[in-house]
């Protein structure tokens, strides 16, 4: 069975919620000026009012400002993962890499021995028959 996966795209948050989430973070930021002694901090809380208005008198009118949000956050994901996986590959495994091949450990036994008549590794204790393998469905 083959998957689509065009229509799992993520779906929008509702745009109460969006207008409540911007309304919290203005108002923490002017608590933040407000405590740092900032003059404009003011403003800060009168733009958390007018969006926890809007989000509880008429929530549509923060449609266009969901989206975008939606849009910033989708070119946010395809910039910052690549390089958060980017910086961990290099910060985490090629220094693990280096110090294995210095102290000569060979965790997956690819070092070839001419004297050796099989590569397999017998299994302790062994594994279900080959019979149990048979009709799974």
């Amino acid at each position: 069975m083959i998957e689509s996966w065009e229509r799992d795209a993520p779906k929008l948050p509702s745009d109460r919620s969006i207008g409540i989430l911007f309304a919290a973070v203005f108002a923490a930021l002017g608590a933040v000026l407000v405590w740092r002694g900032a003059p404009d901090a003011p403003w800060m809380f009168v733009v958390a009012a007018v969006f926890g208005l809007l989000a509880l008198l008429r929530p549509s009118l923060l449609a266009p400002l969901n989206r975008a949000w939606m849009r910033l956050a989708a070119l946010l994901h395809r910039i910052v993962s690549p390089l958060v996986l980017g910086i961990l590959y290099f910060a985490v495994l090629t220094p693990v890499a280096m110090v294995m091949r210095v102290t000569g450990r060979d965790a997956l036994r690819r070092r070839f021995d001419p004297a050796a008549d099989s590569y397999w590794i017998p299994r302790s204790p062994p594994g279900p028959t080959a019979e149990s393998f048979r009709d799974q469905f």
